[in-house]
């Protein structure tokens, strides 16, 4: 008899507390439809994935969030807006930018760039940079007369920055007086850095000196020995700058495998 009551008991318990569990599981019921928890955690995580530390105040308003949500989403499901032909495009496009997502992820996480590719990297480009940097002002015009009238200007007295800033076609340097700042001349196209590196400081090119770009007059200000950032200082920008390159190569690579009779624009 005792055996059948304390059953009975933890039957009664059992139902009492099912309600409770249940409840534990959701953050909420919007017109008698439960709203899950797990809605609220996936939403928090996606949220603190981008930086955002997670803290009381984040929790509630992610919580009124997703009620918010559940709220509208009921109201569209009432009015047939999954019905509509919009929603079957939205969701289409939706799917195969979260499937390339996934894809480019997986790719990140199967090929990490390691500390020694970075290193790599590094010591190229400082080797590719090494020796004399120049800083130099420059004033770019279309025409070789045009260089020569402001030569003669300068040799007069004019000042080198306020004619650049009024003549120049290099609309970036001309608002800096010309002023081109510290650079490897490997950064100019040959016939500058020609001209720019047989200049003496203060010196300014005599001669209009003729590129792709049109006519330079050329001032060298300054020069130094080239310096770099300590390894550790740019490896986290190194790194995902290979990355870039390795998720750039893989994409390349699918397509030039891919059979399609398409032919690609680019």
């Amino acid at each position: 008899m005792k055996k059948i009551v304390l059953a009975a008991s933890i039957a009664a318990l059992t139902a009492a507390l099912a309600p409770l569990s249940a409840s534990a599981q959701n953050v909420a019921t919007v017109n008698g439809k439960a709203v899950p928890k797990a809605r609220v955690d996936q939403l928090i995580e996606q949220v603190t994935k981008n930086g955002q530390p997670r803290s009381p105040e984040l929790e509630t308003q992610v919580k009124d969030e997703v009620v918010r949500r559940e709220i509208f989403i009921q109201e569209a499901e009432k009015r047939g807006i999954p019905a509509s032909a919009d929603y079957k495009t939205q969701m289409e496009l939706a799917r195969q930018m979260i499937l390339i997502r996934g894809l480019m992820e997986d790719f990140k996480k199967k090929n990490p760039v390691t500390d020694a590719e970075a290193q790599k990297e590094y010591e190229q480009f400082k080797a590719a940079n090494s020796g004399q940097e120049y800083r130099a002002r420059h004033i770019l015009v279309e025409k070789e007369d045009e260089a020569k009238a402001l030569i003669k200007q300068l040799n007069g007295g004019a000042k080198f920055e306020d004619l650049a800033a009024k003549n120049s076609k290099d609309t970036g340097s001309a608002a800096n007086g010309g002023d081109l700042d510290f650079a490897n001349p490997n950064n100019f196209v040959p016939e500058f850095s020609k001209a720019m590196t047989a200049l003496k400081k203060g010196e300014m090119t005599q001669e209009p000196v003729k590129s792709q770009f049109g006519y330079h007059i050329i001032k060298l200000e300054d020069t130094r020995e080239a310096t770099f950032p300590a390894f550790d200082d740019v490896k986290a920008q190194i790194k995902q700058r290979i990355e870039q390159q390795k998720m750039g190569e893989f994409q390349r690579e699918l397509v030039s495998k891919a059979k399609t009779d398409y032919k690609f624009a680019q």
